[in-house]
């Protein structure tokens, strides 16, 4: 049975959150489930995610598929760089304790950066929803600004003394002194705003099952590895495209992808007949000796 972790919408019209559950790949989307893992709230700012670190690793470990979306959230809540480490642990690249260290390291940058109301429910695991609102309900209000001092009032001005008046006394005109002029400099010029880069589109798709050897599961496979064009599966390595099969469990561990870079070139290229031709001679994208 395929498992796929993947999103289950609740809530009302234009106010929904999702639970992430692990299912039956063939069940609906809102159907049933074999396990809840998360939640997902998009409406708040920053999103609200809730993820059980254990149980997705789990599945993952499982061979269950998270879709692109879940994906993203997972990443965003450190599952995948978890992943990552224990797979380090494993090989024997990293110990146990070092990898807990780097773990925690990254989750502290990654909420310090956060909204300090958002981590409660973004790194707490199992939390539900009565949970968090007890305590966000409980979060000290902000103390009040302090009132600005009043301006002290201007004191009276006193009236001028009557001066008596004099008789007029001739001056000399002064003479007059050449001043020289004073030359005002230009304001410097405003420098213009740099414009935005615009974003890069990403490429479309290509159907990478026309790669003898590649089903509808391994190009599924590859699509979440970022794989999603000819010219993509063509500069990848045999070994890296493994990698990503191993991922996805055992049973892709029998396939041999010793041709599936050459193939996608030839694809990307538009070379069909002389493509069509090889694949006659291949044996599920083996090369037949």
């Amino acid at each position: 049975m395929a498992v796929k972790l993947r999103l289950q919408r609740h809530g009302r019209k234009k106010r929904p959150y999702y639970h992430l559950v692990a299912a039956d790949a063939r069940a609906p989307r809102d159907g049933r489930f074999i396990e809840r893992i998360g939640w997902y709230n998009p409406t708040t700012s920053p999103a609200t995610i809730d993820v059980d670190l254990d149980a997705a690793l789990r599945w993952l470990d499982n061979g269950a598929q998270p879709t692109t979306t879940v994906r993203t959230i997972l990443s965003n809540a450190g599952v995948m760089y978890k992943k990552h480490l224990l797979r380090g642990v494993a090989k024997g690249a990293l110990t146990e304790d070092q990898a807990n260290a780097m773990f925690e390291s990254w989750l502290n940058k990654k909420v310090s950066k956060e909204n300090p109301s958002m981590i409660l429910s973004k790194y707490h695991t199992k939390m539900d929803t009565s949970t968090l609102a007890a305590e966000l309900a409980n979060m000290p209000a902000p103390a009040p600004a302090p009132e600005p001092a009043p301006a002290p009032e201007p004191e009276p001005t006193p009236e001028p003394e009557p001066v008596a008046e004099e008789a007029p006394v001739v001056e000399e005109a002064p003479a007059v002194e050449e001043t020289a002029a004073v030359v005002e400099e230009a304001p410097a010029p405003t420098p213009e705003p740099e414009p935005e880069p615009e974003p890069v589109a990403a490429p479309d798709p290509d159907d990478l099952k026309k790669v003898e050897g590649i089903g509808p599961k391994i190009a599924e496979l590859l699509n979440n590895a970022g794989i999603l064009t000819f010219k993509q599966l063509s500069e990848a390595t045999p070994e890296r495209i493994k990698e990503i099969l191993a991922e996805g469990g055992s049973r892709f561990s029998a396939h041999d992808p010793t041709t599936w870079p050459k193939q996608a070139e030839m694809a990307a290229n538009g070379e069909w007949e002389a493509l069509e031709k090889w694949q006659d001679e291949l044996d599920g994208g083996k090369i037949v000796s």
